[in-house]
């Protein structure tokens, strides 16, 4: 299958992220037409510093995920945009493979499957009811590495401004425009977030508030009082 070219956007939101940044932004494998966008929500670390070792493209925006991921994505010039967590690792060959899911007209949008990066077994049954979960309702999260077309991106409407609940939301509206792709070998995400809080805590707040807002459309103002910010 013939594959079109695509250059890609990586956006990067930050929030007092100077322990984990370095890593995330040094392993990433960027061709010379793609660019870093890292969209700031106003760190009083030495996050600023790092980030602008790797990119001047660095912007200010209010706090929350959903206002960072919009300012990135506005911001935004290649063909394609790809959302990564400041604590998150891609895989080796991650841009490559975006780039054929996208350039042969695999899917318009996708993600990777997910894995914890961490040994404990506990952290395989979780990620695999993660991987399941994304894989029947077609709904990827933000940890799982989002991409997709700026085009696609753009006629969706794009990041809602909400500080909770981005990622199902849009995934919600990009449904509605065909299948979306899973990408192997995985994304690994910090497990930091699980340790802090508690595995089975965690994992059940998650779910809880998932259900909330796209069952009983609670709003994102009201679930992020149930959310701990942890770094």
């Amino acid at each position: 299958m013939t594959s079109k070219y695509i250059n890609i956007s990586i956006v990067v939101p930050t929030y007092n992220e100077e322990k984990v940044l370095e890593r995330t932004l040094t392993s990433l494998n960027m061709d010379a037409g793609d660019e870093l966008i890292v969209v700031d929500g106003g760190s009083s670390d030495g996050t600023l510093d790092i980030a602008r070792k790797f990119t001047g493209n660095v912007i200010s925006s209010k706090k929350g995920r959903g206002s960072q991921l919009r300012a990135g994505a506005q911001n935004a010039n290649c063909e394609a945009i790809l959302i990564l967590h400041a604590d998150s690792m891609l895989p080796d060959n991650a841009l490559e493979q975006i780039r054929h899911a996208l350039g042969s007209g695999l899917s318009g949008y996708g993600a990777f499957d997910l894995r914890i990066d961490h040994s404990a077994f506990c952290f395989r049954v979780t990620e695999l009811f993660a991987n399941i979960r994304s894989w029947i309702t077609k709904i990827p999260y933000g940890d799982q590495g989002m991409f997709f077309l700026r085009s696609l991106y753009l006629d969706v409407g794009g990041f809602a401004d909400i500080p909770l609940m981005e990622d199902i939301d849009i995934s919600r509206r990009l449904k509605k425009t065909g299948r979306p792709v899973f990408l192997r070998p995985p994304v690994h995400a910090s497990p930091r977030r699980w340790l802090e809080e508690g595995i089975v805590y965690t994992t059940l707040r998650d779910w809880k508030l998932a259900l909330m807002f796209a069952i009983l459309n609670v709003s994102p103002e009201t679930l992020i009082k149930s959310y701990k910010d942890v770094r």
